[in-house]
């Protein structure tokens, strides 16, 4: 590549040009069967989204990739770079990426004709070869293809009616890249309409000018079902013209959720090494998300994104960093009393139905933990049955006792790490279950679950937990009522 600077020596190398869309096809038909993945990185679509774009990719289809937020869409779409050529040769000056073979600007034909095998070629690496541009209500036709420059005009003394006053848009100067339009339904129709051409023909018409230039691009669209009626659609005759609609989805299990979280969280080691994090207190992390998405109180069609458990991720960690700082340790370990610092995270990524916002936000961010321990609960120990045969022993029974006889104890959030183990051993009857249910825990989880067990019982109705003003309290369900009258 750096032996070829001009045409000729371009057509000695044996180059031969393809488009884009062969580009990508050949490329990926090459990963395909090599067995490597065309999508690294992105998880959980393996056996649902990912052939679907390989198909869509093969077919040299334009793609609209329709989902919820927070499902990876423009993430796939920049993942497309990877199945690019490394370098291409264009035409050195074009304004639109000109291919030597096939010139399409004034500029390049003239360039060539002039020059022949002596045109100048320079080489466009992958990596520049990728667009995006979130549509807009403001988005102009102008912006996108292109319109008359009149200082192009006054300086080089030319006439309105020729086509070198003319300042390309975004999309022609994306000739021979992937162009990707976010949010296509907030693009006014009338600015769709302008894309007709482009889609099917590879034309684009700038005022009066008759112009004919086949563009040789990927188009990726990017869309929310939920728009089609909130904010626009996207007008019938585009949808035509857009080769293949796929679908995109959620993680589906807890364990895809949390390889997303891991990979897309930013934390530096200072957090990583400085806080122990529990495995289920990770699995507890992402069902948050899980149950935000089936909860009465949030509206389901707008959305959960995965950036709810990643960032809930980072606020999690520096709650126990910041508590960590306070005491003047250096390492700590995670407590579930640390998930309260995780509710900004959900408050800001939920649009609640009416119902939550009578509620209020914080309600419903800590409502959303609440069921996650409830929910995860039965994974772990004994299902608590609502109605229990009076005098009846249950796995329960000598934690309900303890507390009965104690009165029930304050857990403070600023308290050492020594004094937390200190009370959480204290219920000895939490031991004792620990040992006949999870007998390989490993121990440096020991405490989290005991607190994840007091917090199920509360859940399951069991003991009663207040907020005090720089902690919890737990105590009996009963003598909890009794205190209150």
């Amino acid at each position: 590549m750096d032996n070829i600077k001009t045409f000729g020596e371009l057509k000695k190398s044996g180059y031969l040009s393809k488009s884009i869309k062969d580009e990508l096809r050949h490329n990926l038909r090459e990963k395909i069967k090599s067995g490597k993945p065309a999508f690294e990185g992105v998880h959980g679509f393996e056996n649902t989204v990912i052939p679907e774009l390989e198909r869509a990719i093969l077919s040299r289809h334009n793609i609209n990739l329709l989902g919820l937020r927070g499902q990876a869409k423009t993430r796939l779409a920049r993942k497309m770079i990877e199945l690019l050529d490394d370098y291409i040769p264009y035409v050195t000056g074009s304004e639109i990426n000109d291919d030597p073979f096939n010139p399409l600007s004034r500029f390049a034909k003239d360039l060539i004709a002039e020059k022949g095998d002596e045109t100048p070629i320079s080489w466009l690496h992958r990596n520049e070869r990728f667009f995006e541009k979130l549509a807009t209500p403001d988005v102009t036709v102008a912006d996108l293809i292109g319109d008359v420059d009149p200082i192009k005009a006054a300086n080089l003394k030319l006439s309105y009616a020729d086509d070198r006053v003319i300042h390309f848009g975004m999309i022609p100067r994306a000739n021979r890249c992937i162009f990707v339009i976010n949010e296509l339904p907030d693009l006014q129709a009338r600015i769709q309409v302008a894309l007709f051409n482009i889609l099917q023909e590879g034309d684009i018409q700038i005022r009066g000018f008759k112009l004919r230039m086949p563009l040789d691009m990927q188009f990726v669209f990017t869309a929310n079902p939920e728009d089609y009626t909130n904010r626009g659609s996207i007008v019938t005759p585009l949808k035509d013209r857009i080769g293949s609609q796929i679908l995109t989805h959620y993680p589906q299990d807890i364990q895809i959720a949390k390889t997303i979280t891991a990979q897309e969280a930013k934390l530096d080691n200072a957090q990583s090494e400085s806080v122990y994090i529990p495995s289920l207190a990770k699995d507890l992390l992402e069902q948050i998300s899980f149950e935000a998405r089936e909860s009465e109180f949030i509206d389901n069609k707008s959305g959960v994104s995965a950036r709810l458990s990643i960032t809930a991720y980072e606020n999690l960690l520096s709650t126990a960093e910041r508590r960590a700082l306070l005491s003047g340790t250096d390492k700590t370990t995670l407590r579930l009393s640390d998930f309260m610092g995780v509710i900004p995270s959900i408050t800001g990524k939920v649009e609640l139905v009416y119902e939550g916002e009578q509620e209020g936000a914080s309600f419903v961010a800590q409502r959303l933990i609440n069921d996650a321990i409830h929910t995860l609960f039965p994974s772990f120990f004994p299902k608590i049955e609502k109605l229990e045969k009076q005098g009846e022993k249950t796995p329960y029974s000598d934690i309900l006792d303890w507390f009965f006889t104690e009165s029930g104890f304050e857990l403070l959030d600023d308290c050492t790490d020594e004094e937390y183990k200190s009370i959480l051993d204290s219920i000895t009857p939490l031991d004792k279950l620990i040992e006949k249910y999870l007998p390989n825990l490993d121990k440096k989880d020991r405490n989290f679950m005991k607190e994840f067990i007091l917090w199920g019982l509360v859940e399951y109705k069991k003991l009663s937990k207040d907020r005090v003003a720089v902690g919890y309290q737990f105590r009996d369900i009963f003598g909890s009522y009794i205190s209150r009258l």
